[in-house]
């Protein structure tokens, strides 16, 4: 169970009458609380059954003992502005341009409630329009996850926001991302137009859906910029912008993003079994704990003088690193696979 110790426990006791209803249902009405946060709180493993993490579908039983850490929601009031550094690549009156690092999170939830690049923003910038009229979506025309590093782009007026967003609807910006992934893929450039959508078991996860009958449509592009024998460098970039989009789609065609937790992408995936490669690749975790994924390339057209911007973040130091170590990694062990060069991403002409 998440650490909840701050949240507030409701424990409530089933009885005989009310056993046989789905636990979402049942606390929605026994709780002064709203199906979805119930949903939200157990999806977050913030609810325990007999001190047991259960899903939304569970049937309670009579003596069931339900503990739930639900907290309030979060609202303007909530939301406080904190004095949390920013890396701003532009600004103008109209908009900025940020670099996020990986680790940080985008805008608050239930799990992460403070420390966020939205109380960063309302430290420094005390009248952003709100995405959606939500409080806690200052600015934030688009997000990326949290342990993606990257480009963001804010909105400072309700006419950029509103603008902006409309580019992001009809796909008019242009983002691109490196990837490190598992495996060597078979052609050099691709396209992945597969439909995604919430996972029915686990809906902390996005699911990949070929049939069409579920999710929504994604599409991504990629071509490979250096091939590394068991892992390989590529850019993606998308056409839609769905969650996980481009962790869902790589692991689809069978190259999940090197070290990624949630898609499989933190065990070894190609390449020896030997104790040596095990123990490198291990290494390359410590390096990169979290899904090697960085938003390098952000481009639109200026809400207000609709001028062209592009901006281009260097990808961060240990993404560098890694790449490095497979470099060397390759080289020591003489794998065919063409001449090994020090990876220059301003050379790379799909970035554009």
């Amino acid at each position: 169970m998440k650490d909840v110790t701050e949240t507030p426990a409701y424990v409530v006791t089933v009885t005989q009458e009310q056993s046989g209803l789905r636990i979402d249902k049942f606390l929605s009405k026994v709780l002064p609380i709203s199906r979805n946060k119930i949903q939200e709180a157990i999806t977050n493993q913030c609810v325990s059954v007999n001190r047991q993490l259960i899903k939304s579908n569970y049937i309670v039983r009579a003596t069931d003992a339900i503990v739930a850490h639900i907290p309030s929601p979060i609202d303007l009031e909530t939301l406080t502005p904190e004095a949390i550094p920013l890396n701003i690549v532009y600004e103008d009156d109209h908009l900025l341009v940020i670099y996020k690092p990986a680790q940080m999170v985008v805008h608050p939830d239930m799990a992460h409630r403070t420390g966020t690049l939205a109380h960063a923003l309302l430290y420094y910038y005390k009248h952003l329009p709100l995405k959606d009229h939500m409080p806690t979506r200052p600015g934030l025309v688009h997000r990326i996850d949290k342990n993606t590093s990257g480009l963001l782009v804010v909105a400072k007026t309700a006419e950029s926001l509103e603008a902006l967003a409309r580019q992001f609807y009809h796909h008019t910006v242009t983002r691109t991302y490196y990837a490190l992934v598992w495996g060597n893929p078979q052609n050099e450039t691709g396209t992945i137009d597969v439909n995604i959508g919430k996972d029915s078991h686990n809906h902390q996860k996005i699911s990949a859906f070929p049939d069409r009958q579920q999710g929504k449509r994604a599409v991504t592009h990629y071509q490979v910029v250096k091939r590394l024998h068991d892992v390989a460098l590529v850019a993606c970039r998308l056409e839609t912008g769905r969650t996980h989009q481009i962790r869902v789609h790589m692991k689809h065609i069978g190259h999940p993003l090197f070290g990624d937790p949630q898609y499989g992408g933190d065990t070894i995936a190609s390449g020896e079994r030997y104790a040596s490669y095990k123990a490198f690749v291990h290494n390359c975790f410590k390096l990169m704990p979290h899904q090697a994924l960085h938003a390098a390339v952000l481009s639109f057209t200026h809400p207000v003088t609709k001028v062209a911007h592009s901006f281009e973040a260097p990808l961060p130091e240990n993404f560098i690193k890694l790449i490095e170590k497979w470099e060397k990694y390759v080289t020591a062990h003489r794998h065919h696979v063409g001449q090994i060069q020090t990876f220059d991403q301003t050379s790379f002409s799909f970035l554009q």
